[in-house]
This record gives structure tokens, C-alpha cells and sequence, in this order.
């Protein structure tokens, strides 16, 4: 091969060949918002990206208790008395997480479901803002889908406690 013919095949394969930064993509978060607990109490926020299982339910109890349910690419906030809590998800199997909650502190809980034998099962971790921040397409759970367990607030409580800011959030506590 000829210089000329080497040069003009290498200036027609430098822009094909990824460099470090358009190789790097920029990683896209979700913008939602989460208000402050109220004052003295804790809160937790559960979600469930998408992936397998979209037919099964997560539905999250405390004390036998639904707090809500969380569909496929859904989350939901709610706020509990600071201490140790075990909420429990079930199908033909249940999974329990125990959260130890502090004062004034946000947790983030997230829900997955693997495969099961006749159908995929519900298994409940901690987890932290940064995964939470990763999903790109969550929804608000609709206040239909929370159960009669306190704590899940409902969107006009967050969209309430996200205008309010430090001692006038308590009286948004659904207790």
C-alpha cells in the first residue's frame, strides 16, 4: 500500500473509532423531588424499576398491614416513627427487609422479582438515592394502589410537603 493510500484509509477510520469521550455516556437521572421528612420522623422511599415480573405485584406490609402496592416503574414515599421496622413482600414466597430508621433521615428501599417456580417472586432490599436516582421512568403510585397501613403518603401529601419547609411538614405525618 502506497503512503498516500495508508494515510487517506487511516483519515477515513479516525471517526469511526470511538474516543474516550463519545464513548462515555452521560448518564441520564430522574429529577423527582423528595421533600424533607417531617420533623422527628423518618421516611422511606420504595420504588421497583422495571424488568422481569411486570404482572406480578409488589405489595409492601408492615404488621400484616399493605402499606401500598408498587407496580413495574413506580415508587412511593412514606414516613414511619423513627426505629426498627419489618415490611415483608409476598407471592408464593415472602421476603422480608428489617430497616433500622433514623430521625429526620430519608432510606430508600427497592423491590425486584425474580423467578419463582409457577411465578417470579417479590424480594425487597435497602438501597440507596444513587440507584434510586439511575431509574429513568418512575411514576408516583396512584393513591388507590396505597393501602389502609399508615404511612404511604399520598401525591397531594408530597405535593403539599414539597411546598412546605421545616416544622410545617409535621402536620403532613398521615398518622
Amino acid at each position: 500500500m502506497k503512503p498516500f493510500q495508508a494515510l487517506t484509509v487511516l483519515a477515513l477510520a479516525l471517526p469511526a473509532i470511538p474516543t474516550a469521550a463519545l464513548a462515555a455516556k452521560e448518564e441520564v437521572q430522574n429529577t423527582i423531588q423528595i421533600p424533607t421528612p417531617p420533623a422527628g420522623k423518618s421516611q422511606v422511599v420504595w420504588f421497583r424499576p422495571g424488568g422481569v415480573g411486570p404482572i406480578v405485584g409488589c405489595s409492601i406490609k408492615e404488621n400484616d398491614q399493605k402499606v401500598s402496592s408498587l407496580g413495574t416503574g413506580r415508587y412511593f414515599i412514606m414516613v414511619a416513627e423513627p426505629g426498627t421496622h419489618t415490611y415483608s413482600v409476598s407471592s408464593e414466597a415472602t421476603d422480608t427487609l428489617v430497616l433500622d430508621l433514623k430521625p429526620d433521615e430519608t432510606a430508600f428501599a427497592r423491590c425486584k422479582i425474580s423467578m419463582g417456580i409457577f411465578i417470579g417472586r417479590p424480594k425487597i432490599d435497602a438501597s440507596t438515592e444513587a440507584d434510586f436516582r439511575k431509574v429513568k421512568k418512575l411514576k408516583m403510585v396512584d393513591a388507590d394502589d396505597m393501602g389502609p397501613g399508615v404511612g404511604a403518603l399520598r401525591p397531594e401529601q408530597v405535593a403539599a410537603a414539597l411546598q412546605q419547609t421545616g416544622s410545617d411538614q409535621a402536620a403532613l405525618s398521615p398518622e
